[in-house]
This record gives structure tokens, C-alpha cells and sequence, in this order.
């Protein structure tokens, strides 16, 4: 059974008889599950050693779905950067590997997850003859019944659905904003057909252009090569024939014949002609599904750099203005605005969920680092539509619930999001954190030793804790809570034991006392800072000193004596990300698993 193709458009079909689906790149695939569940790939392999956590969880729901079975779905296997977009260069890097060990490791860091669009076979009867109309209807009922949610990569379950839209413009516009694949528009009254590349099914792609260097041709196959400088060096990014016309194609030959070097079967030449790539993204070495779009002559080869591309592949929104994009903001480091806003951009998807629905308090830095600063809390007068507010304390702040949002903060150079500890729809704090504060940068030591200690103590009552570092010269160690269910005061009688008995066991090395002379160069245990009111800076926002440090979530092993807080700049947390999930990732649904009464309960024995 191989998967029904789409034909790809150029334009978005408009009309009561369509429906419209994000479009997610990852390996389309069918789960076949009768007695076991199979992942089938279009060209018939089975994925399940592949993908683990997928047939792991369709165990884990066996007893609930049997009375459905035969199912089939027809779907995408995807690893979820947001609602919108899949990181195609993991799922590929997953379906590369062989040792199974190695795939497990890979499954726990980077999770993949099943998007359904379709309901093929349900309890055995074939629905494929059917409208797709009445197989989403299907589709929804059997979801609800199995408590699969709709996407939501923050969401733990393996397999979500993929909602149909009848509103084409408000979706596209999210896609682009988010920097989704694209887009599918399919027929309502369409049938499912196997093998078949329909022009029911429409796919209409999110392409970005990306200006190269051409430098190399090759005459035995007709592919040209293109590359940006990265710093001093060329670096090829891209090979291309596909989108030429004839006399494009002949145009760029002559050119190479008459001022390029041949070597063989190859034509080489020095920087001088650029031209514009579309795609719809990039691997880490390759630009993926490369056509030639436009020769750019006005441009020199001076014009085609390494973060121009990344902005070119990753563009700002639209709808955010965004001002002098070159000014200098760590000077210290080489980061300019633009630089911020890549790393915003990359980091929305482990930020965006902390800031969700927590009014903001800033800190601008107007003119960079080091330099002039001061705090915001209150809402300008005047508002982009996508910024939400919420008043508090007779305070209208500004909240950030959507990309759209922390770009245009960043714009304004807001370098610190500091958050309260409950959001504005709880009474109550959501997690408790614990500020280690060691009298110096040099004295981190002393924050390690106290992360250490405070976690063998959380695990004794059965707490699950996360630590990131502060961005200066301390850890933050958190507790996630159920919400709304404990008040400060309640907190407080935890955190001031927990304190006053480490105080007790190590006097030497730890201190509550809040006058600085008076610590004698101890690790300050800050628990009068978890109140309502108060504020922590946001896991991964970036800080205003002259490093560019990022506030960094961490795993427990990282928490060692060779660790330093200057280790996560923001160039080293980007890189990072692409090699170390989210340590955060799970934060929320381990708050709401722990037994936090059982703790106050054994403290008032």
C-alpha cells in the first residue's frame, strides 16, 4: 500500500469545496496496525525500529484502541519545532541509523512524533472510497475517544492530528510566520487514492530565496554551484540546475567559457556573478529542493554572507518593523540586532512556552552592552494587534504568547525577560525556584556545590528538579508544581527548611543572611526572592552583560566542577541546540505529576 501524492501549485486554491492543512517535512508515512502496529514508509520499508517511541507509545494505548482495530493512518513521521514546522535534517538524521542503542539515545533527546491527516481503514473497513469530508469527521471522533491532541509540539503524546482549516490567508500567514514547509489544500469531496499524484491534493510551498555565489559548473551533469562567504572563506551551500530555462542556462555557460578556468569536467571561477536559490531549507550543508529563481546582477559577491542567508532562510515576519538590524548590541562578542533576532528565532520554541501568559517585566539596553539600561514594566501607548497585555498590581504589562511579539521586544533591544512565578491566570506560583548566589563569577564553585547538595534533598521527598544557569554568575534550581493548588505561604514553609537545613549542615559554605558584608563570602540561599510579586529571569534569555550570557537550562550531569557560567554565550547556546534537546522539555507535565502535598504534609509531622 503506497501513499496517495500531491501535485505541487503555485498558488493557493480558493473556494468553498477546499480544506487546508499545514504542510510538515518529515518522512510521510502510513501506520498499518492490526494485531501490531507497522509504520510503513511511501516506498513500502518498515520504520518501526526507526522510530521506537511511536510503536512504544501505540502499546502503551493497546487495550484502548483495540476495539478499532484495523486502523490505518496515513500521516508524517516529524520531529516538532512548533505548531507549524519540522526540523526535516533530525527526522533524516534518525532514519540514517543503524545501532539500535544509538536510536533509543536519539528517541529520548529528540522525540519524534506521528501527525494523522487521514483515516484509511477504521475496525477493519476500508474508508478510502469515502470523502476526505467524512474521513476527517471520522478521523476527529476516533481522536477524541483516544485523547489524541491536535499539534502541539509541547504536547508529550506521540500521536496528534492535523487539523483541517477552511480560513487558506490566516493559515498561510502563521505558516510564513513560523517558517513552516507550506501548505495543503485538498478536496473535501476527494477519495483516497493509492499511488496516485492527484490534483485534489495540492502542495503549495513556503519557499525562501537564498542570493549565491556561482563558482563552479560542471559540464558532465549541467549542475552549477553555489556559495556564500562564511567570514573570509567561500562555502558551498548549494547545487542547481532545476528552474533554468535554456536560455538561462546557456546564458551562465558562456559566461563560465569566457571568463572561467576549466579543469577537466569542471569549470571553475573566481566571485563575480551572483544569483537567487529558492528553497525550502537548509540541512546543515545543503540547501534542500534548490531551483534557480533570478539572476542578481546588481548584487557583488561581497553581498552574499553567511548570516545574510540565515535571515534570507529564516525571515523576520512581515508584520514586525525592524530597525537598524546592524547596530552593534554585544560588541564584546560581535553580535549585532540582527545576530539577536536569529537567536530569538531559534530559541522561540523552548522560550516562547515560559513566557506564555506571564506579564513581562524588561530590561532595554537602547544603546547595547555595556551601556545605558532601565526597566519596563508598562505597556507603551501604542501596540502592534498580535501583543497581548494583562494588568496586575494597577500595572498594564505586556505579555508575550506569540514569535511575532518577542521579535518586535527584541527590536527594542528588551535583552532581559524577567518572569513572575505564576502566570496571570493562576492565584498560586507554578514551580518554585531556588536563586544560588555566590559572591563572585570566581565563587561558582560554591553554586555547583549547592545545586548538588539542594538536589539530593529534593529527591529525598520525591521531587523531580531542573536547573539552568542564571546568565551571570550563578544556578537557578526549579521545582515544577501542579497549578493552582499551593500558595506562597505554603511554598515558603519548603523553601525555608530546605534553606535553614543546608545552613545548618554545611555553616561553612551557605548563608540566608541577606546583608552582603554579612555573608562572608558564602553561597547566598535566596528563598524570600519566591514571592508573589517577584520575578526570575526567563530560561533562556539572553543577559546584559558584556559575554552575551544566555540564562541556560541544563541536565543534571552537566552540573559539575568543571562547569562555567561563561560556557553559554549566544553563539554557544545556539550551537547547542542543534546538539542537546530541550533539558526543560518536560517541565510541565513533571509539575503536574509531582506529589508536592505529601512533601508539607511529612514537614508538619
Amino acid at each position: 500500500m503506497k501513499p496517495m501524492l500531491l501535485t505541487e501549485a503555485n498558488d493557493i486554491p480558493i473556494g468553498d469545496e477546499w480544506l487546508y492543512e499545514t504542510k510538515y517535512d518529515g518522512f510521510r508515512c502510513l501506520l498499518v496496525w492490526d494485531e501490531q502496529p507497522k509504520l510503513i514508509s511511501r516506498n513500502g520499508r518498515n520504520l518501526n525500529h526507526s522510530f521506537p517511541e511511536i510503536i512504544e507509545f501505540c502499546h502503551q494505548i493497546q487495550v484502548s484502541v483495540k476495539a478499532f482495530l484495523p486502523l490505518t493512518f496515513d500521516g508524517e513521521l516529524v520531529y516538532l519545532s512548533n505548531h507549524y514546522k519540522s526540523e526535516f535534517s533530525v527526522v533524516q538524521q534518525r532514519g540514517r541509523m543503524q545501532n539500535q542503542d544509538v536510536i533509543e539515545k536519539h528517541a529520548e533527546t529528540f522525540p519524534m512524533r506521528f501527525l494523522v491527516f487521514d483515516l484509511l481503514t477504521f475496525k477493519g473497513e476500508s474508508l478510502s472510497n469515502r470523502h476526505l469530508k467524512t474521513r476527517k469527521e471520522q478521523l476527529a471522533k476516533l481522536a477524541t475517544k483516544l485523547k489524541f491532541p491536535n499539534v502541539d509540539y509541547e504536547d508529550v503524546m506521540s500521536i496528534q492530528i492535523v487539523q483541517g482549516s477552511e480560513e487558506s490567508e490566516v493559515l498561510w500567514q502563521t505558516i510564513k510566520v513560523y517558517n513552516g514547509e507550506g501548505m495543503v489544500a485538498k478536496k473535501k469531496a476527494s477519495k483516497w487514492l493509492e499511488n496516485i499524484r492527484s490534483s485534489q491534493w495540492l502542495k503549495i510551498k513556503n519557499w525562501r530565496y537564498v542570493t549565491v555565489i556561482v563558482t563552479q559548473y560542471d559540464h558532465s551533469n549541467g549542475y552549477f554551484q553555489g556559495s556564500v562567504y562564511d567570514k573570509e572563506h567561500l562555502r558551498e551551500v548549494v547545487t542547481f540546475k532545476h528552474g533554468m530555462t535554456e536560455e538561462d542556462h546557456q546564458t551562465l555557460v558562456t559566461f563560465f567559457q569566457a571568463h572561467g578556468q576549466r579543469k577537466k569536467e569542471l569549470w571553475l571561477l573566481e566571485p563575480s556573478i551572483c544569483v537567487d536559490i529558492a528553497c525550502i531549507d537548509f540541512d546543515g550543508s545543503k540547501l534542500r529542493e534548490p531551483k534557480f529563481h533570478a539572476f542578481r546582477l546588481e548584487l557583488t559577491p561581497e553581498d552574499c554572507q553567511w548570516q545574510h542567508m540565515q535571515r534570507q532562510l529564516f525571515p523576520i515576519p512581515e508584520t514586525v518593523p525592524i530597525t537598524h538590524p546592524d547596530k552593534p548590541v554585544w560588541p564584546e562578542i560581535g553580535i549585532t540586532k540582527d545576530h539577536y533576532l536569529s537567536y530569538l528565532q531559534s530559541v522561540s520554541p523552548y522560550l516562547l512556552p515560559f513566557l506564555q501568559d506571564r506579564p513581562l517585566t524588561l530590561i532595554r539596553y537602547p544603546h547595547g552592552v555595556p551601556g545605558e539600561s532601565f526597566y519596563q514594566k508598562s505597556r507603551p501607548d501604542k501596540l502592534p494587534h498580535f501583543v497581548a497585555t494583562a494588568k496586575m498590581d494597577e500595572i498594564d504589562y505586556i505579555v508575550c504568547n506569540n514569535l511575532e511579539t518577542l521579535l518586535w521586544l527584541g527590536n527594542q533591544l528588551a535583552l532581559e525577560l524577567h518572569i513572575p512565578f505564576q502566570t496571570r491566570q493562576t492565584m498560586y506560583p507554578t514551580e518554585i525556584v531556588f536563586d544560588l548566589d555566590p559572591p563572585s563569577a570566581e565563587h561558582f564553585s560554591l553554586a555547583i556545590a549547592g545545586a548538588l547538595d539542594l538536589k539530593d534533598i529534593i529527591d529525598y521527598f520525591q521531587l523531580q528538579s531542573f536547573v539552568k544557569t542564571s546568565g551571570g554568575k550563578g544556578l537557578q534550581l526549579y521545582i515544577p508544581l501542579p497549578q493552582n493548588k499551593f500558595t506562597y505561604e505554603e511554598v515558603r514553609v519548603f523553601t525555608e527548611f530546605v534553606c535553614r537545613f543546608l545552613c545548618q549542615q554545611k555553616p561553612n559554605l551557605y548563608t540566608i543572611e541577606r546583608l552582603k558584608k554579612n555573608r562572608h563570602e558564602k553561597l547566598y540561599l535566596d528563598y524570600i526572592q519566591h514571592a508573589e510579586g517577584k520575578t526570575i529571569i526567563a530560561p533562556y534569555s539572553t543577559r546584559g552583560n558584556e559575554l552575551g550570557l544566555v540564562a541556560t537550562p541544563l541536565e543534571w550531569e552537566e552540573v559539575h566542577v568543571d562547569l562555567k557560567p561563561h560556557y553559554f554565550t549566544i553563539p554557544a547556546v545556539m550551537e547547542r541546540m542543534k546538539k542537546v534537546s530541550n533539558p526543560f522539555k518536560s517541565f510541565r507535565d513533571v509539575g503536574e505529576q509531582q506529589d508536592f502535598q505529601a512533601v508539607l504534609e511529612r514537614l508538619q509531622e
